[in-house]
């Protein structure tokens, strides 16, 4: 969890998770619980351990110390306690809880064995779904490889450090460096500030300096976000600020949230600040992101009516400064768990943690895309930029420069934010081939696989292995075609339309060659010409190859080629333009190695149509006529 940035949610989180055992409170307990209650970890989970130093420890003391560690992200400490914790308990919630800890301590294959039994006592939870899926997800994670390079920066502090937002030349991030701040009791750090750090013509960072008074308060403020001329900044900042706030009714203790305000600059300073206007003293909203044309704003939240502990929220931004209302991203984003620091990309690309989807361990990066109105399947950025901590606050530029933050092992502080980098596509699609022999099913290796974009581009050629496979990873949304072919197999190309999907699987089944030779002629895929043209195309010699192979393997056919026109053109001018593509067809076969003598070509016009449609010819029934056919012709004297 975020050290600090996850009170706000964890508080509910914590509520619902411990109810099953409140009824265990007794005498013993009231002093840690009253310090749990408000939100102070550290000292509560020493007087836990008193407890259970002094004989008290039960299912209930272990679980409180469990969710004490927990909260401040001691994963080693949440590991132990909840493994003692389900020593007396079959709560199919803490074995959720302890197989994150487990995967957040590397141990994957425990992990996946608690995955399992609380599969098995929730198997409708869509934790449990999405894990019985995809129970290998995770080596599919690693596997996938890396595409970032992951630096930690030197404007990291000892204390908690994250987001990453640039506008006009500055970087703007979140810090709890600010020791003339009150600490705060979770974790006993000074109160978070947004601070300002100018960016130096050669990418080295200045000095970093707080925002003024108008932004920055004595509470709790978080992570902003830039309209696109500059202007106009949203942040979060905590409730308490307006005197917005809830009263528990068993402790007495005043809850804040996160809200949402909106700033504009004026002379060059941040002024008129303001409350969002679906802010609430009983739900949090936070994490904003201004989206790439300034109209829509993202943000996280917990109002009701959502999906999980934390849903991503997108609302409309009106040109007068008014908003529509929040319109939840609905369950192919949001999970029963939390998703947070959502990010738009410049391609439409949305960017967001979450801790409810298949990961590594805590919150991981994933990324979707609206299309057509619907949200493409979540993915999962991999590593490095996750890793079995939490990870979030994701940006990237077109440079394929950007910013995580994260809490994992090495950093300088609590929550470090680290510069990432990449010149690959972040989103990409494995094309698994198989191909086999369509008569006997047997997978055929060593058939060569090509793989080309709509322009007849080679994207990757790579030969099948002894099991027929072969693959291929290329960009989302990008439209392809793979050609295969073997010798005495007739080549196939198979239209692979573009996807946001992980994986495309495609089978192509091969025609033995002599498929091709049907009574006497040899039936390929119509030769197309374009109008008025002679010359041999890519997709003609693609069809003529397979000519070439027949006469290869059978040394004694001869081939008469006869070459037809369209209807346009006067019939002596298109006799002489299908004489110039006999010609042509043969010369093609010619000189692939065929002897001469072997093939001939004669031109018919537009004395043998296929369709009788005259001059009202549509253009597919012109391209009909406009084609060659090749008679087998028996060489006598090999007879």
């Amino acid at each position: 969890m975020l050290i600090i940035m996850n009170k706000f949610i964890v508080f509910f989180t914590v509520l619902l998770f411990c109810s099953f055992s409140l009824t265990a409170q007794n005498e013993d307990t009231k002093g840690a619980d009253k310090r749990f209650s408000r939100f102070e970890y550290v000292d509560a989970a020493k007087e836990y351990l008193d407890l259970v130093r002094d004989k008290k420890g039960n299912t209930y003391v272990y679980t409180r110390l469990a969710d004490c560690y927990y909260n401040v992200f001691n994963t080693q400490e949440a590991e132990r306690w909840y493994a003692k914790a389900l020593a007396g308990s079959d709560d199919p919630e803490l074995m959720y809880r302890y197989s994150q800890m487990l995967k957040a301590n590397g141990n994957f294959d425990q992990s996946n064995e608690w995955m399992t039994k609380f599969s098995a006592r929730r198997p409708q939870d869509i934790r449990a779904v999405a894990f019985k899926s995809n129970p290998n997800y995770l080596t599919k994670i690693i596997d996938r490889g890396k595409k970032f390079t992951v630096q930690n920066l030197d404007i990291n502090s000892a204390f908690s450090d994250f987001g990453g937002t640039i506008s006009n030349g500055n970087l703007y991030i979140v810090s709890a460096r600010n020791n003339t701040r009150r600490t705060y009791k979770w974790n006993k750090e000074p109160f978070l500030d947004i601070l300002e750090i100018p960016i130096r013509s050669d990418s080295t960072y200045g000095n970093a300096f707080l925002m003024g008074n108008k932004i920055n308060t004595k509470f709790h403020e978080g992570t902003v976000t830039f309209s696109p001329d500059g202007n106009t900044m949203y942040f979060s900042r905590e409730s308490f600020y307006e005197k917005k706030f809830e009263k528990d009714l068993i402790t007495n203790n005043k809850i804040g949230v996160m809200n949402l305000f909106r700033a504009t600059k004026t002379d060059g300073l941040w002024d008129n600040v303001e409350s969002l206007p679906f802010n609430s003293s009983t739900y949090n909203s936070s994490g904003p992101s201004i989206s790439r044309d300034g109209k829509m704003l993202f943000f996280h939240s917990d109002m009701p009516g959502g999906f999980g502990l934390a849903d991503i929220y997108k609302v409309e931004i009106n040109s007068e400064g008014t908003f529509g209302e929040p319109v939840n991203l609905g369950k192919m984003v949001n999970t029963s768990g939390q998703e947070r620091f959502p990010f738009e990309g410049s391609d439409g690309t949305l960017y967001f943690s979450s801790d409810g989807h298949l990961g590594l361990g805590g919150l991981d990066v994933f990324f979707t895309k609206e299309i057509n109105g619907v949200m493409a399947p979540v993915r999962n950025i991999g590593i490095p930029v996750n890793s079995s901590a939490d990870d979030f606050a994701f940006t990237i530029q077109d440079t394929g420069a950007g910013y995580v933050s994260s809490n994992r092992m090495g950093g300088r502080g609590s929550d470090d934010i680290y510069a990432i980098n990449t010149s690959q596509p972040i989103c990409d699609v494995l094309i698994a081939s198989s191909i086999k022999d369509s008569k006997t099913g047997d997978f055929l290796n060593d058939v060569v696989a090509v793989l080309r974009d709509t322009n007849g581009n080679t994207l990757s050629s790579e030969s099948t292995d002894n099991k027929g496979k072969v693959e291929f990873r290329i960009e989302c949304e990008t439209d392809t075609e793979l050609q295969v072919g073997i010798v005495d197999y007739e080549s196939k190309k198979v239209s692979i339309p573009g996807t946001r999907d992980e994986k495309v699987t495609v089978t192509v089944e091969l025609d033995p060659i002599e498929k091709l030779i049907v009574d006497d002629e040899i039936v390929l895929n119509p030769i197309y010409f374009d109008f008025d043209k002679s010359n041999i195309t890519a997709i003609a010699a693609f069809e003529l190859d397979k000519l070439v192979q027949i006469m290869s393997k059978y040394p004694e056919i001869m081939v008469s080629v006869t070459s037809h026109t369209d209807f346009r053109g006067n019939n002596d001018y298109n006799l002489a333009l299908s004489e110039r593509r006999a010609k042509t067809t043969a010369q093609y076969v010619i000189s692939k190695g065929i002897d001469a003598s072997r093939i001939s070509g004669k031109g018919m016009g537009e004395n043998e149509p296929i369709s009788m449609c005259g001059n009202n010819c549509t253009k597919e029934e012109h391209q009909l006529n406009r084609r060659s056919e090749f008679i087998i012709v028996r060489n006598t004297e090999s007879e």
